[in-house]
């Protein structure tokens, strides 16, 4: 089974916790497949809060409506990928550059469900590039705390956030306490936030692999 079959089936099964309200909706290559299966039953919900404007036009594009979440309140459930995560649910998000919104729509979530292929599954996080979205004018002090950290900080040349900021990829990181480290690299002056999703972790990860869906945690 290829890596795009494995996210298919996983954004398949995250269809059966959708029961109706209003769904947060993540970004990325799995999301993306599955917005076009929340098509199916878009008469079950009210809309979609989305975290980009990439999935605000595809959302649109299938014909479902996208709500501010201001107006929303608190969601009840909030689908998203993963670039890796732990047996624990602890996440790096970010590949894609809409993690502030990502993690703005996570905490304002009762039911945080991740999707993702096998290949995302890790013992340790920090092989894949942890994303941090900094201020334009605070790039290069930031960067230099990150390398106080033990990290390697390479400036995401020509990309710019849906929020007018810039992204650092922290590589050579090996991250064996998520929420501490979160917590660090968030208290960094000119940081708006970064992609590890420990504090606020999934609480139930779909994964796609060769033999079907995988699930990990006891989330529901």
């Amino acid at each position: 089974m290829s890596q795009n079959d494995q996210k298919k089936i996983a954004a398949e099964a995250a269809l059966k916790f959708i029961k109706g309200g209003i769904v947060g909706v993540g970004t990325g290559s799995t999301v993306n497949h599955f917005i076009d299966l929340l098509e199916q039953v878009k008469h079950k919900i009210d809309g979609a809060v989305s975290s980009s404007e990439a999935s605000t036009e595809r959302l649109k594009s299938r014909g479902i409506q996208v709500l501010d979440l201001n107006a929303t309140g608190e969601l009840d459930i909030y689908i998203d990928g993963a670039d890796e995560s732990n047996r624990h649910l602890h996440l790096i998000k970010g590949g894609g550059g809409a993690l502030t919104r990502e993690k703005i729509i996570a905490g304002a979530s009762r039911k945080f469900v991740c999707i993702a292929d096998g290949s995302k599954l890790v013992d340790v996080l920090g092989e894949f590039p942890l994303p941090v979205e900094v201020i334009p004018m605070a790039r290069s002090h930031v960067a230099r705390q990150l390398v106080k950290m033990g990290g390697t900080p390479v400036w995401r040349d020509n990309f710019i956030t849906d929020n007018g900021n810039l992204i650092l990829d922290v590589h050579n990181l090996r991250i064996l306490e998520p929420a501490k480290m979160e917590q660090e690299i968030n208290n960094i002056a000119g940081v708006v936030t970064n992609g590890l999703f420990a504090l606020r972790p999934a609480d139930i990860l779909l994964l796609g692999t060769e033999n079907g869906v995988e699930t990990i945690g006891t989330g529901y």
